[in-house]
């Protein structure tokens, strides 16, 4: 449906856009249940905007994903549907309209 345009009469279109999703791992929700069984849908903007709107329905959210300056903690990745977030420390990368935001745990190991 994403920019999907639609007559209703003889001059007025609407015009039908997704608003961006977000995802995150299981282990998030123990910390945010309010959060689980929720299709979580935000506005478009940056990456800083959508975990402002996250955090103000689920209260706490952004101090366990990001640090005390408001960068992307080391263990947290975020990505916009397929691609990582280039910019972890002010969260600038933009979401589009219809767009999956994915929050998740970063892996490290050998």
């Amino acid at each position: 449906m994403l920019g999907q345009q639609f007559s209703t009469g003889l001059f007025r279109t609407i015009r039908v856009t997704a608003m961006p999703a977000v995802e995150m791992t299981s282990h998030l929700y123990r910390f945010f249940p309010t959060l689980e069984g929720i299709r979580i849908s935000v506005g478009a903007g940056s990456v800083a905007d959508v975990l402002r709107q996250v955090d103000a329905m689920a209260p706490g959210f952004t101090d366990y994903v990001l640090d005390e300056r408001g960068a992307l903690r080391r263990h947290v990745n975020i990505s916009i549907n397929n691609t990582l977030v280039v910019d972890r420390k002010t969260l600038s990368d933009h979401v589009p309209e219809g767009a999956t935001v994915y929050i998740f745990q970063a892996l490290s190991g050998g």
